[in-house]
């Protein structure tokens, strides 16, 4: 059994056989789901049928087949050596394993499969799951066909295959986080599930299937914790997982990781903390003083103030203590996660915080004069890329634009852009030799990122830079962990985040020996 290097879909596992006549075919449920999964698989991927199927049903799959980008075969009990034939001419010589899967509606088809090389996935249908299926609905072998009984396993057991073909060397890897950013990755090519050329394979983790049986197949785990988040009290200032309410999914991730101790981990659960919260990252970069060296630029965190009633009688004195003049920008304390975390609000006037509507909780930040220019870090692992964006522009010009309103606030979105000139984007590498810029001091920069890395503990993150006209200071305003890094080119930035992933496992085993062997002295 080699890994699985194509798959093809049999229209029964793709459409549902249950609709009515009168009413336009569909697609079984969760079948769109694992369609966008193994587009972006790196393993070519066909849609078969038979000759027997209605027009409205074969119209169908060969618009999903052009929409995924998938092959068409036709195969039925009498063109089997045809759609193999059909088949090594569209994806060549494989030279290793097909996956056909097959719902068991259609078993009296599988005797004329008995003589073909491709490995059977045979889908069970609803009342007919074995009894020999271990806990938890995960996969069952036998000599000649694997049986699943819901399509979302269908991933898992491409991994298990290409794991058992490949031995110990592949590193599995188990992610989790919505749909909409699980997509935006694997459209770029991060999350293929044919072993990569450091010996990853990425499996994805669903809490529509018992957790425990998917986490025993995997490695190590990345998640996006920020996306399950139910709630947030940032009322008291007691441990921050105490705090914090997640979905039932993640919270089963999180018990079975303080389970298996043993068990590797990208990011853990309170190394990602403090990125929730504003504050506590003001703070933490309160000790970006340490890095202060003469005759170079001064990098720092923005001015910062915490407000819990923009009623309170000393607020103007409290604002004038933490350095801060208007104009000033307001945000939530809660960083990420719940409703109007991005909600904020610029102020160009002291008798409009009282009627403000940013959350509460909320940090006063100073507004930094930059030019209308970001400069968007992201860190994998020891690697550091940036990106150079236009973004809002000096106090003055806010203040004009905002004169017709009567200099009310400017209340915003953070993740709905702003008005702004057309985006001059550029990028750079660890070196920072494909992208400079007269102003930014990137080895500066870069020691920043190498401190935040230590302080933060954590392997995938990204801040945001901006440069103070007339002071030069390198101002950090924003945290953030797993970003997208969507401005860097996929060539570059894949391949360094698949190194960054490989090589904190390898770290994270040594930990797990080291204590192991510590324990049995």
């Amino acid at each position: 059994m080699g890994v699985v290097v194509g798959v093809i879909l049999d229209e029964s596992v793709v459409l549902a056989s249950d609709s009515p006549q009168h009413e336009n075919p569909s697609l079984l449920p969760l079948a769109d789901s694992l369609l966008r999964k193994l587009r972006h698989s790196k393993i070519p991927t066909g849609i078969s049928y038979d000759l027997g199927l209605s027009d409205d049903k074969v119209s169908l799959l060969k618009r999903l087949a052009t929409l995924y980008s998938f092959d068409c075969f036709i195969l039925n009990t009498s063109s089997v050596d045809d759609a193999k034939n059909e088949i090594m001419l569209a994806w060549g010589d494989t030279g290793g394993s097909i996956l056909y899967v097959v719902s068991d509606k259609k078993k009296k088809f599988f005797p004329k499969l008995s003589n073909c090389s491709w490995l059977i996935v045979v889908l069970r249908s609803l009342g007919q799951e074995s009894a020999d299926v271990t806990e938890g609905g995960s996969s069952c072998e036998n000599s000649s066909m694997i049986f699943i009984n819901k399509l979302e396993e269908l991933p898992s057991t491409i991994c298990h295959i290409n794991r058992k073909a490949t031995g110990n060397s592949v590193v599995t890897v188990g992610y989790v986080m919505k749909p909409s950013r699980e997509e935006d990755f694997a459209k770029r090519g991060a999350f293929p599930l044919y072993p990569t050329q450091n010996g990853l394979i990425f499996m994805p983790l669903t809490f529509e299937l018992p957790l425990s049986p998917q986490l025993q197949e995997i490695d190590i785990v990345l998640h996006k914790a920020t996306d399950e988040i139910k709630s947030i009290e940032l009322k008291s200032r007691t441990n921050f997982s105490n705090r914090i309410v997640y979905t039932s999914g993640m919270q089963d991730l999180q018990r079975y990781l303080e389970d298996h101790p043993d068990c590797c981990v990208i990011d853990s659960f309170n190394n990602i903390y403090p990125v929730l919260d504003r504050l506590e990252i003001q703070e933490i970069l309160l000790c970006l003083e340490d890095l202060k060296t003469e005759g170079r630029s001064t990098i720092r965190g923005p001015h910062f103030l915490k407000v819990d009633s923009f009623k309170e009688p000393d607020l103007l004195q409290r604002l004038s203590e933490a350095k801060l003049s208007l104009p000033s920008i307001v945000k939530p304390q809660v960083a990420c996660g719940v409703a109007n975390a991005h909600k904020m609000a610029i102020i160009f006037r002291n008798e409009d915080f009282k009627d403000l509507s940013v959350p509460l909780p909320a940090v006063v930040q100073e507004y930094v004069d930059h030019s209308s220019t970001l400069y968007k870090f992201y860190v994998l692992g020891e690697k550091v890329f940036y990106a150079v964006k236009k973004s809002t522009p000096n106090a003055d010009i806010l203040m004009k634009l905002s004169e017709s309103n009567g200099l009310k606030p400017l209340v915003f979105d953070s993740l709905k852009s702003l008005p702004t000139a057309k985006e001059d984007q550029h990028y750079g590498d660890g070196n920072f030799s494909e992208a400079t810029n007269s102003c930014v001091d990137l080895d500066l920069v870069t020691d920043a990122a190498n401190w935040l890395r230590g302080v933060l503990d954590l392997t995938i993150f990204g801040f945001d830079v901006v440069i103070q006209e007339g002071t030069s200071d390198h101002v950090i305003v924003d945290v953030n962990y797993l970003p997208s890094f969507k401005e860097v080119p996929d060539d570059i930035a894949i391949p360094a985040f698949w190194e960054a992933i490989k090589k904190k496992f390898e770290i994270e085993k040594v930990k797990i020996s080291n204590k192991s062997s510590s324990l049995t002295r």
